[in-house]
Formats: C-alpha cells, sequence, structure tokens
C-alpha cells in the first residue's frame, strides 16, 4: 500500500518504520528536514520538506496514488485539514490523530462529516487502559477483546504463588477455572505457553479470560483483586483531564486528587473536574507527595510529560506506599531498560496510536477470509494477540481445532461466537462471522489463514 504520513515526531517516526517493515511503501511530509532525515536514515521511506496541509505538498507526496493519508501533527486542526484536503485531492482513506476532549466528544460527527476512516485519541485511549488496571491493580496490563467481553491480563507471579512449580496443563485441573495462559516472559525470553511449561516465582505471565472467570481464577491463587478505592495523578494534561472522567463515571466510587504545578492548567482543570481534587504544586518534592497523602494511597499514576520524573516518582511511590503504580512512558526505544526497574504498570501512548493504526492498515490490505478487529503488542517485537473476524469462504471454517496443521508458536487463545466466549480445546471449530483471538510471535499477521502451514 502506499501510505502517506503527516507529521514526523514520535508517533510518525515510529508508525513510519512499522508500516514499512510491514511491506508498505511510505511517504513521510514534515516541515522540520531534520526530522525527516532521522526518519528516512532508521527506515527506507520517502521524505517530502513542507505543510501536509497544502495541496501543493500532498501532490509532491503522491496523494493521487496513496491509498491512505495518517496525520499526526502536533495539532489537531492540522491534522483535520489535511484528511481534509487529501479526500479532496486523491481517492484516499484518511485516519486524524485528535487530542483536545472538545474536539473528542464530536469524534462521531467529524468522522462522519469529514469522511474520515478513524479517529484516533491517545490520550483517551491511555487513561482507559490506566482505569482498567486501576479496576484491577493486581494486574500489569489489560487488553481488551470483543468490546471487553474478553480481557488478557498480564501479572507477575509473587514469590509464594500457588501457581510456582506447576505446569500449564495443570491449572484446569487443580483451580477448576476456565481460563488460558497465553505468554510467559522470564528474563528476557518470552515464550508462547505450552502444557508442559513450569511457572517461576517472577514470571510474568499473560493470561485470557472472561472478568468473571478470571475473578474466580484470581482468587483462587489468593491474588489482590479489589480496585483502588483513591487515585493521586501526578501531571494534569489530557491523559489526566480524560482518565478523572472515566473514574468519575465508572460509579465506583473513587476519590481523585490530581497534583500540577500550573497554576493556570489547575484553573481550567477546577472548571471542567468540579467533584476532582486539584493541588497546585510541584510534586518532584517529596515533602509535597507526602503531604498529599502518598502513603496512604490506593492507586498513583504518573503523567507527567517528562519520562524521567515519572520513573523516578513511580520508583519512590513504590518505597514509601502500597499503592498500585502506573507510570506514562513516551519513548519507546528504550523499553530493555525500563523492564528491569519492575514497575508496576507501564503505559506507551504512542504504542497504543500504533497498534490501532497497523490494526486498521491491515484490514485494509486483507481480502481473503477474514480481517484484524484488534491487535496488541504483548510483548513488544516479539508476540502479538490479534483478534480476526472470520467471513464465510475460510480455509479453516468447520475443522477441528486438533485437525488444523497449525505453524509453531501459534496459539488460538479465545472463540467469540455472538454472546458465547469459548476457551478453546482440540475439537471445537471455528465458524462463519465468528472472532477469533490468536496469539503468536510470528508479527504481522494479516489474515486467519498466517496461522496455517
Amino acid at each position: 500500500m502506499n501510505i502517506i504520513i503527516v507529521g514526523c515526531g514520535k508517533v510518525g517516526s515510529a508508525l513510519a518504520a512499522e508500516l514499512n517493515e510491514e511491506g508498505n511503501n511510505i511517504t513521510v511530509v514534515d516541515v522540520d528536514a531534520d526530522k525527516l532525515n532521522d526518519a528516512a536514515a532508521k527506515s527506507d521511506v520517502m521524505g517530502v520538506v513542507g505543510n501536509g496541509a497544502t495541496h501543493l505538498t500532498l501532490q509532491e507526496a503522491g496523494i493521487s496514488r496513496a491509498h491512505l493519508l495518517i496525520a499526526v501533527t502536533g495539532s489537531d486542526e492540522l491534522n483535520l485539514l489535511c484528511c481534509i484536503i487529501a479526500r479532496k485531492a486523491g481517492n484516499c482513506q484518511t485516519i486524524a490523530r485528535v487530542r483536545d476532549p472538545q474536539y473528542s466528544r464530536d469524534a462521531a460527527y467529524l468522522k462522519k462529516e469529514l469522511g474520515l476512516a478513524m479517529v484516533i485519541n491517545p490520550e483517551f485511549a491511555a487513561a482507559a487502559e490506566i482505569a482498567r488496571v486501576l479496576r484491577f491493580p493486581s494486574a500489569m496490563k489489560i487488553d481488551t477483546f470483543a468490546k471487553g467481553r474478553v480481557e488478557m491480563m498480564k501479572f507477575r507471579l509473587p514469590e509464594g504463588c500457588p501457581l510456582a512449580g506447576c505446569a500449564v496443563k495443570d491449572i484446569a485441573g487443580r483451580f477448576g477455572c476456565d481460563v488460558l495462559i497465553c505468554t510467559v516472559e522470564r528474563d528476557d525470553e518470552a515464550y508462547i505457553a505450552n502444557g508442559d511449561l513450569v511457572f517461576e516465582e517472577r514470571d510474568v505471565i499473560s493470561l485470557i479470560a472472561t472478568p468473571k472467570n478470571a475473578n474466580d481464577f484470581f482468587r483462587k491463587i489468593k491474588y489482590k483483586m479489589n480496585s483502588v478505592k483513591d487515585v493521586m495523578i501526578v501531571g494534569g494534561g489530557g491523559i489526566s483531564h480524560y482518565l478523572c472522567e472515566i473514574l468519575r463515571r465508572s460509579g465506583n466510587g473513587i476519590s481523585v486528587k490530581v497534583i500540577e504545578k500550573n497554576p493556570k492548567r489547575c484553573d481550567e482543570l477546577c472548571e471542567a473536574l468540579e467533584d476532582v481534587t486539584i493541588i497546585n504544586g510541584n510534586a518532584s518534592e517529596k515533602a509535597v507527595l507526602l503531604e498529599e497523602g502518598l502513603e496512604s494511597t490506593g492507586g498513583f499514576v504518573a503523567l507527567t510529560n517528562l519520562d524521567e520524573e515519572n520513573i523516578f516518582l513511580s520508583l519512590f511511590a513504590k518505597r514509601v506506599s502500597h499503592a498500585k503504580v502506573v507510570t506514562k512512558i513516551n519513548r519507546i526505544d528504550f523499553d530493555e531498560v525500563i523492564r528491569p526497574l519492575d514497575l508496576d504498570s507501564i503505559i506507551y501512548p504512542k504504542n497504543i496510536t500504533c497498534e490501532t493504526i497497523v490494526r486498521y492498515v491491515r484490514a485494509m490490505k486483507n481480502t481473503i477470509g477474514s480481517n484484524v478487529e484488534t491487535l496488541y503488542n504483548i510483548v513488544k517485537g516479539k508476540i502479538e494477540a490479534a483478534e480476526f473476524h472470520i467471513k464465510e469462504g475460510s480455509p479453516d471454517i468447520g475443522i477441528p481445532l486438533a485437525q488444523l496443521q497449525f505453524n509453531a508458536s501459534v496459539l488460538i487463545a479465545a472463540i467469540l461466537r455472538g454472546k458465547q466466549v469459548v476457551i478453546p480445546r482440540g475439537y471445537d471449530t471455528i465458524q462463519p462471522d465468528d472472532s477469533v483471538v490468536i496469539v503468536s510471535n510470528h508479527l504481522e499477521m494479516h489474515d486467519i489463514t498466517d496461522i496455517l502451514k
């Protein structure tokens, strides 16, 4: 596919690299020539210097031949204008990143009236992910499939956990729970779980289940399950705004406190969020955090604009409290450095944006029998989980799973049929209109047939 990306910031450059690796022809547009040179040096992409909201620049970028334009500049208005001009100048699909809460409320209207394929809001998506892990503090990360009916939870086995020393194949008989273990991360290695794999303390495990079955499982392995009752948020940016709104709407009575050092931003938050406590203070000072009750808070979320500050604040919160700690990281290049720090949950807004757009691109390229509905990186660059919608004519329909010839390291994690969730066994079959969740280390899955030999 021919894809034009307008905006060569962190998201734009990450998108260019990932979509280029999947065999697409990428052209990146930005007013900053240095950023384009950096992107071209890292990936085999074309660069066009100019304003992506002008017809002339888009013509130079090849808008007449483009299948998709993605606008991810720092300006919502510019992104929308790029998409409007692209729709007029070429016959391509368009995706706009829109972050302002005022525009976000009109996302459905903008998508319909401007003919956009997608309006993506990484701040809102990040806030929704944070809200999920605050609901279930034991999880490091929670991804959802089938509009929330199935969840994939990532958690770390603590010392003394009943699962340590137990093999994957013994879980159903020993604990009587309908869950499926998908992956195990140990040291720097990541494995697709097979029946003979034996758990060890400190393993990071991903499992898939319905929310009810997951609750039953964690209760039986004596894992902390209660959602937090009060949350301290450091940083009053867009993610904080969305997170406060989500927590307020949840109906769980969660008390929320935001610490923000910019007085003007504090006034804006006070006006928008009447029942949230807004503190004007510098949270990088330990005394401020302790004075505001860090030692007794149930959840601590570091959402400043500086990764280093978020990491330091989170490590301090883990040392002085028993809070569920969530850390926002903007840089996606240093995951191997951050992972050993043993932070609770790490949120990468840029990754969320990339995964959403890559999922859409794969669905556009698909013409066989199924489309990618949902896509998550379970272990970045190593293991993916993808949800496919099965269409009539797909070659794997009606055949028991035990008889299908799968590629190595492929796991059928769940089958979603209407309102029924099936944790699959060898005798189960895939039917038309099912949604199927696949976990695999074969990256770049475009179609359900990619998992077959």
